[in-house]
């Protein structure tokens, strides 16, 4: 297979969190392997949005047909990084029908009486979909490291109990594909005050976003601790560098498009005499 469009790597060899990843040293204001500017890069995704949209329609095509297969992609990333774009350019090019998006808000007082993965189980994708976490089950082991809210023992029972149900997922015929948008904080720093001089962006904005960067640091050791935790041959973690929006989309879509690929997905055949119902069409 030829590396993607301005690529002269694959982005998802390239921004996976390998053993001995530092987020500390990982850069947020660059374009690892694309070797274009900004027009190149949306036109590249411009142009790759129908091998995506090809590739998506071909798993529901299959799951009609008892295919099992199915993807979950994970975004995680401080407020401001583009989840909200990832979800509206990427997963938006593709059929809306094959697709299963969930966005996770702080629990209601039902889900904190059970497990904390006990409402995340049911927004799994069903095969044939695409899954889409914005923000996730990796919530409850960042907020919670951070506010102290769990102890070392509890933070370490659920780092496990992430590993083993996404390996359940990728038992069950999931591809998760776990990202991290990686945004600077000062680049944060001016969206958010473009989100305070823009009426068309009042409604994004909320005064805990500027609470929460006072524990920017604390926020950045637990993401690493995320990834040395719960970056598995069965579930990896990519770090995509975020300050430049249309890098990351550009990125996000060449990850799904390698994991599509890589599922070896084919054109059902159907469940019908095809010689047979041409003759009865020509009859018609």
């Amino acid at each position: 297979m030829s590396l993607p469009l301005g690529f002269s790597e694959y982005p998802s060899r390239l921004l996976k969190a390998r053993a001995g990843f530092n987020l500390a040293s990982a850069p947020t204001n660059a374009a690892p392997g694309f070797d274009g500017k900004k027009d190149d890069g949306v036109a590249a995704l411009a142009a790759r949005a129908p091998v995506l949209a090809r590739l998506q329609e071909q798993l529901f095509a299959e799951s009609r047909f008892g295919g099992k297969k199915s993807v979950l992609l994970v975004l995680q990333a401080m407020d401001t990084a583009g989840k909200g774009g990832i979800v509206a350019r990427v997963a938006g090019a593709v059929d809306p029908q094959g697709v299963k998006l969930k966005t996770f808000k702080a629990p209601t007082d039902e889900e904190k009486a059970h497990d904390f993965l006990w409402r995340v189980r049911p927004a799994a994708p069903d095969p044939g979909m695409l899954g889409v976490f914005d923000r996730s089950h990796y919530e409850d082991v960042l907020i919670h490291r951070v506010h102290g809210w769990a102890d070392e023992a509890e933070l370490e029972r659920r780092y496990a109990a992430i590993n083993d149900f996404e390996a359940e997922l990728a038992a069950a015929g999931t591809t998760v594909v776990k990202v991290m948008l990686n945004l600077g904080k000062d680049e944060q720093l001016q969206r958010l005050s473009a989100r305070l001089h823009d009426p068309t962006k009042y409604w994004k904005y909320s005064p805990t976003d500027l609470d929460e960067r006072v524990f920017w640091s604390a926020y950045m050791d637990a993401y690493q601790k995320v990834f040395e935790r719960t970056s598995t041959p069965a579930a990896p973690w990519h770090v995509v560098p975020a300050d430049k929006k249309w890098y990351a989309r550009m990125a996000v879509q060449e990850i799904l498009i390698d994991a599509l690929g890589g599922l070896n997905l084919q054109w059902p055949t159907g469940d019908y005499d095809l010689t047979h119902e041409r003759t009865r069409l020509t009859d018609a």
